[in-house]
């Protein structure tokens, strides 16, 4: 890449900054904080200010997550990204397997989890560092990063991004109660994001209606204490289950001249695989002595946002076979069933008894808080005969720190099997793959 080329990349680069962002391409402070709400394009600023800052200068940036292994799908894509948009992509040398990224004038960016503190300490001459989701770092892996930062090199910045959460959370401390002197803060909301597209914003507003403090986190970029229960954004309600779906089913009968019925029968019939957007779940969560086994069967409407309990069952002491035959007598044998992925013997076992489509959920960091915010954006209904998901609903509640009296961002690990269930079997929803409609019970 010549000098050249180089001028080319600066010329329009600020047009590409969303305008929030343009007078803080060039800071000065040493501690940049970037939070606010959801989708306010904060994470993608501060890629494109370091990729600049970089190009411009040889220096190497240290960027951080608390695991190493989410970094690859977050900060590191976010940066091929940039690279990609700049035109410069094919002038660096990337390593995704140490994943680092070197610039075309030498300057690096290192990505790293703190779970791999011993090599973080070998790397010499760290002149920036970036923290994406701050929040999911303490205290002491701040300050311990700030005191690794001592090259030479003038204007040595640290910058964090993060959604607010609870007040209790180390960056509510460390940078608006105690006032963390010299450092700029920014605050920016899905508002000040003018390429969200419609769909996103939807989901964003629709969780005020369904759970407002979390609305008030992830829309407003609030720091807001949340309430008692984890879900409020659920009824019960009688219902039929075919009836719901009928009602979908109806106008597109009606528009291709079929009979609903025989359109509806069988349920993998191919218009409906292309044209319905209310599919049906199962998820199944293991337990045996103290914690029950819990199966639950929901319909979902991606579309509108709607969840439908229709069936459950909730039993101590069951061993495989009896999940097994109890799956099969209510009808559900051949669908496909997301299961918990601690126990893969049993999943196995129960694919050889007869559950040929069943599959192991996939889990990781945060995969609970994820799929419990995932499932708020959601109006839940419950059908009455669903006694035991009722009463976890009821009582699943966010934990308290003893401490500040404040409810965390963490939920108790009681009244959560059937919702654990719930969290397998919306994954299919959730993660954005089909999953088939199938032969009708």
């Amino acid at each position: 890449m010549n000098k050249h080329t180089n001028t080319l990349i600066f010329e329009d680069f600020e047009k590409t900054i969303l305008p929030v962002y343009r007078k803080y391409l060039e800071t000065k402070e040493r501690i940049n904080v970037f939070y606010g709400g959801a989708g306010s394009g904060k994470s993608k600023f501060v890629v494109q200010k370091m990729c600049y800052k970089l190009l411009k200068s040889k220096r190497k940036c240290l960027v951080i997550r608390k695991v190493g292994r989410t970094i690859r799908e977050s900060i590191f894509a976010e940066f091929k990204t940039q690279l990609g948009d700049m035109g410069i992509y094919k002038y660096c040398n990337i390593n995704k397997t140490d994943m680092t990224i070197e610039l075309p004038n030498g300057s690096i960016f290192i990505f790293k989890g703190l779970d791999d503190r011993e090599k973080i300490k070998s790397i010499e001459g760290i002149d920036d560092i970036i923290i994406e989701e701050a929040t999911e770092l303490n205290e002491g892996d701040f300050t311990q990063l700030n005191l690794r930062m001592r090259s030479k090199k003038e204007n040595q910045q640290i910058h964090i991004m993060f959604n607010p959460v609870s007040k209790v959370n180390w960056v509510y401390k460390t940078f608006f109660e105690k006032k963390f002197k010299g450092a700029l803060i920014v605050k920016t909301t899905y508002r000040d994001n003018k390429y969200l597209p419609k769909s996103y914003i939807q989901s964003i507003e629709n969780l005020k209606e369904t759970n407002y403090a979390m609305w008030d986190i992830y829309a407003n970029g609030k720091f807001s204490s949340l309430d008692k229960r984890v879900f409020t954004n659920w009824e019960v309600l009688e219902f039929d289950v075919e009836e719901v779906r009928r009602q979908e089913c109806e106008p597109i009968a009606k528009k291709l001249g079929l009979n609903v019925v025989s359109l509806m029968n069988p349920y993998d019939n191919p218009i409906l695989k292309k044209n319905l957007t209310r599919t049906y779940h199962f998820g199944l969560d293991f337990g045996y002595t103290n914690d029950p086994s819990a199966f639950v069967a929901f319909l979902v409407d991606k579309k509108q946002r709607i969840i439908w309990i229709y069936d459950e069952f909730y039993r101590t002491g069951m061993l495989n076979k009896d999940i097994y035959d109890l799956i099969s007598y209510k009808g559900y044998s051949k669908e496909r069933i997301i299961a918990d992925s601690a126990e893969p013997k049993s999943i196995e076992e129960l694919r050889r008894l007869g559950l040929r489509r069943i599959k192991s959920a996939r889990k990781g960091k945060d995969s609970i808080i994820h799929g419990i915010q995932y499932l708020q954006g959601y109006k839940i209904y419950i059908h009455p005969k669903c006694v035991n998901t009722i009463m976890e609903f009821e009582n699943y509640t966010w934990q308290k720190d003893k401490k500040t009296d404040e409810y965390i961002n963490k939920p108790i690990d009681d009244y959560c099997h059937i919702i654990d269930a719930l969290r397998y079997g919306a994954e299919g929803v959730r993660l954005g793959k089909s999953i088939e409609l199938l032969q009708a019970k």
